[in-house]
């Protein structure tokens, strides 16, 4: 379970696996110092789903966005630039050590802005952080993304019926919350 892990620099985990990777296919002279500190930012440079600024930008007219996140804050900083999402705010389990689906890093989204944990709508595509996050009060929008983990790798995506909403996409989520 993530949350059971000891706490860590994911940057760092990720450079050390990179670097085993370039040994173990006998690559590692290739690549110059730079170019693998660059290589190992890739997270921070990835692309959003196609719906995700627009539907945001939607649903930001209406309510706070906040990011919720186990990547570090740099990452997440380096994602909302990158990228230009429209976050209010950036959260990330790293503030509290803990990995969701631990209930500190939910339990200090809502400490910190300043909300109760009803008025607080966790959204993801991953249902045991979404079931994480109703066990601490909060509700639940299920985004299902059948891509995420390649076109070979499918999981369930039948939603638990205990989330409050079930979207398509962001797109959808703003239409059904009324913006």
């Amino acid at each position: 379970m993530r949350g059971e892990l000891p706490w860590t620099n994911l940057d760092s985990l990720h450079r050390l696996s990179l670097n085993e990777l370039l040994v173990e296919f006998k690559i590692n002279d290739h690549f110059t110092e730079d170019e693998k500190d660059h290589l190992n930012h890739v997270w921070h440079r990835l692309q959003p789903w196609p719906d995700a600024i627009p539907g945001l930008t939607h649903l930001r007219k209406r309510f706070v966005l906040a990011t919720l996140s186990n990547g570090n804050v740099a990452l997440l900083v380096n994602m909302a630039k990158y990228s230009a999402l429209p976050w209010d705010c950036i959260l990330s389990a790293e503030l509290v050590q803990a990995y969701k689906p631990d209930p500190r890093p939910y339990q200090m989204a809502v400490n910190l802005l300043g909300l109760r944990n009803h008025e607080v709508m966790m959204v993801a595509a991953h249902q045991e952080d979404l079931r994480a996050a109703q066990a601490q009060g909060m509700q639940a929008a299920f985004i299902p993304r059948p891509l995420e983990r390649g076109p070979h790798n499918v999981p369930d995506f039948t939603p638990d019926p205990a989330f409050e909403v079930v979207a398509t996409d962001f797109m959808d989520l703003a239409q059904q919350l009324g913006t």
